[in-house]
């Protein structure tokens, strides 16, 4: 998976969804999490110093950082990294290694293990039970406990994003989701003032932007975002993705189909061509060709380099079913068992991760949404485009924290939606296709990742 922010090449995205699911238990340290106890075996230190929250009055250490801020997010990132360094300088050192998440993602664990890897990282919240359930992380109670920090300081659903087996293994840093974007010249040609938020005016202004010369007004993709708008739209006809036991799919149910057929009843309709290349919806749009797209809020940095090409605007995706909900992820603040076995690098991580959490405004401007609602409150915070989406923070969901998910979603899921957009299964036939490889997938996880 890319970044999830403005300015990075799709291309990016998609490599870290195959990178994400090829992270397997055979790369993870094979060492269970046992409370605040580090991984066990040569990596065990016993139990992992409480934090008080406070200052740091330790002595001098360095911590080693890694993230996967590799496109226009990371100046953002390391503008935070300097303030921190100059602030703390003599006392705490953060050293920043910066390398793409398709990479990151499988070397964490080797590098952990052999004690040089990350102290501390940002990981994708879908990340964390994989890495949670190896050992690879130590829980971060503690933190939230000194600090007093509780859900009603964050978005809720990213702060319950964060638990993994009972335990908090991540503080949150953003939330970024989906979006509607719209061509506002081909609007106003159709005399419509805005993008309408629910199925009806949405269908409507399809129809009146066909009828005003735009010919496909609505690419529907196959691969990126596709499975990202399926996910969308299974919540909002009331569907859910997997059961509490994470043993069973559920999106091929009743409200699954709905999504799907949406999905490709805008091809059938002709607001879209049949079969869009990888990434064509989004350069469409760029390229003044296509009145809507949906896709993430990292785009609002890249399509700021669109000035005098297309004027555009954004919102939250429209209401298609009965209850307003958005796929969306979040970075998270971890820390990790190589820090463990040092206990002022403990420390010194816990209060990095809170003083970077707290100061995100910054982060904000590198297109993300804040999770923490103090930052989200502040006055050049809550003027961004993006931060007009978290008004309502009861859309936004998150995947559920189940070990080795990336598989699911990519080898069952993810096809499943491609194959009915392409028109080679109907909707329902290509989900339960799917489910049944799902099912298989999410037994086999049960085992692979058993305590």
């Amino acid at each position: 998976m890319r970044s999830t922010t403005s300015s990075i090449p799709p291309v990016r995205r998609r490599a870290f969804l195959g990178a994400a699911a090829g992270v397997t238990a055979a790369g993870f340290l094979t060492a269970c999490s046992g409370g605040t106890k580090v991984g066990a075996g040569e990596n065990d230190t016993g139990d992992a110093p409480a934090f008080g929250g406070g200052e740091y009055d330790g002595p001098e250490v360095t911590l080693e950082y890694w993230n996967g801020f590799t496109g226009g997010d990371g100046p953002h990132m390391k503008a935070m990294l300097a303030a921190f360094n100059e602030k703390y300088a003599g006392r705490i050192t953060v050293k920043n290694t910066t390398r793409r998440w398709e990479d990151l993602y499988p070397a964490m664990p080797t590098a952990i293990s052999a004690g040089k890897g990350p102290d501390v990282a940002v990981i994708h919240n879908d990340q964390i039970a994989t890495f949670a359930v190896r050992g690879t992380l130590i829980p971060l109670d503690d933190v939230v406990s000194a600090l007093k920090l509780t859900e009603s300081d964050f978005i809720p659903a990213v702060w319950q994003a964060g638990v993994y087996e009972g335990k908090r293994y991540s503080v949150p840093l953003d939330v970024h989701c989906l979006a509607d974007y719209w061509n506002v010249r081909h609007l106003t040609r159709a005399g419509l003032e805005k993008a309408p938020t629910d199925r009806e005016g949405y269908e409507n202004a399809l129809k009146e932007l066909k009828s005003a010369g735009v010919s496909q007004p609505f690419w529907m993709p196959n691969k990126w975002p596709a499975h990202l708008m399926f996910m969308s739209l299974l919540w909002q006809f009331g569907g859910e993705l997997y059961d509490e036991e994470g043993t069973k799919a559920l999106w091929g149910s009743d409200a699954g189909e709905e999504a799907l057929a949406w999905m490709t009843e805008q091809i059938r309709k002709g607001y879209s061509p049949g079969q869009v290349a990888q990434d064509a919806q989004y350069n469409a749009f760029k390229n003044d060709k296509v009145s809507f797209t949906w896709d993430g809020i990292w785009q609002i940095n890249d399509l700021k380099s669109t000035a005098g090409k297309i004027k555009w605007d954004m919102a939250s995706i429209p209401t298609i079913g009965s209850t307003p909900a958005v796929w969306s992820a979040s970075h998270n603040f971890v820390l990790t068992s190589q820090a463990g076995r040092d206990k002022n690098k403990v420390q010194a991580a816990k209060f990095f991760i809170d003083y970077m959490s707290e100061r995100s405004t910054e982060w904000a401007r590198a297109g993300m949404i804040p999770a923490r609602n103090s930052v989200r409150a502040e006055a050049g915070v809550a003027r961004l485009p993006q931060t007009q989406l978290a008004k309502d923070v009861d859309v936004f969901r998150f995947l559920p924290a189940l070990p080795g998910l990336g598989d699911v979603q990519s080898k069952a899921l993810e096809l499943a939606v491609q194959k009915a957009v392409l028109g080679q299964q109907p909707p329902a036939e290509a989900l339960s296709d799917g489910v049944k490889t799902a099912d298989k997938i999410l037994a086999e996880n049960k085992q692979k990742y058993a305590k």
